[in-house]
């Protein structure tokens, strides 16, 4: 880590927030703002979370659901265990995870997944949209109908053909760019409501969609 990175950090009021408030990662504000803004964690709801570690988002997920709700948590690196929280330690693309995630559907899919950053601002871009399409694969196969999908995708232009992809399955899309997201980050977040539950449709099948840009 170089000195000028912690630095930066030390200075950013969510990175102080998160240390003073006990949380895992800044991360959990922007998971925080996505729920207030959009209600993407209902009371009771069973939410999947994807690229969970260190599991700022899970601690956020389990909390917002209460006790009648449930999380689990996957990453392919090793989560601290998370009190209410179930890790399973695997890999988004890999075939046989969605029969690992045990019996029944999740309401809400959530992923704040980021590639291995290159510098080269296309590739790290066809790679965010890349594992966006991978989670949005394992959602269609998991979410009950009329359930949501949160995914962080960095921008690009591939964006627009991303969200209408996304939005051949969902009677809503937008997209928003947390406060907590740093200064000069190209990340946007992708919300998906009203899952239609049968898979992708063909162009110009299924109802009328709405989708809208950046909000």
């Amino acid at each position: 880590m170089s000195r000028r990175f912690a630095a930066d950090r030390r200075r950013d009021p969510y990175y102080r927030a998160a240390q003073e408030q006990g949380l895992r990662s800044r991360a959990a504000f922007k998971l925080d703002y996505l729920n207030t803004r959009f209600h993407v964690l209902p009371k009771g709801a069973r939410v999947l979370d994807l690229g969970a570690a260190p599991g700022g988002w899970s601690l956020v997920a389990r909390d917002r659901v209460g006790p009648r709700g449930s999380v689990v948590a996957v990453d392919p690196r090793v989560v601290e265990p998370i009190l209410g929280v179930e890790y399973v330690r695997g890999r988004v693309g890999d075939p046989r995870l969605p029969g690992r995630l045990g019996p029944g559907t999740f309401k809400v899919v959530l992923s704040d997944m980021s590639p291995s950053i290159s510098g080269a601002y296309a590739t790290d871009h066809a790679r965010s949209v890349g594992l966006v399409r991978d989670a949005l694969n394992l959602a269609l196969q998991v979410l009950a109908p009329g359930g949501m999908f949160v995914a962080k995708v960095f921008d690009g232009d591939l964006l627009d053909e991303l969200q209408a992809e996304v939005g051949r399955s969902f009677a809503e899309v937008r997209r928003t760019k947390p406060p907590a997201s740093r200064e000069g980050s190209s990340e946007t977040y992708i919300i998906a409501r009203g899952f239609l539950g049968e898979g992708p449709p063909g162009p110009g099948s299924g109802p009328e969609r709405r989708s809208s840009p950046a909000i």
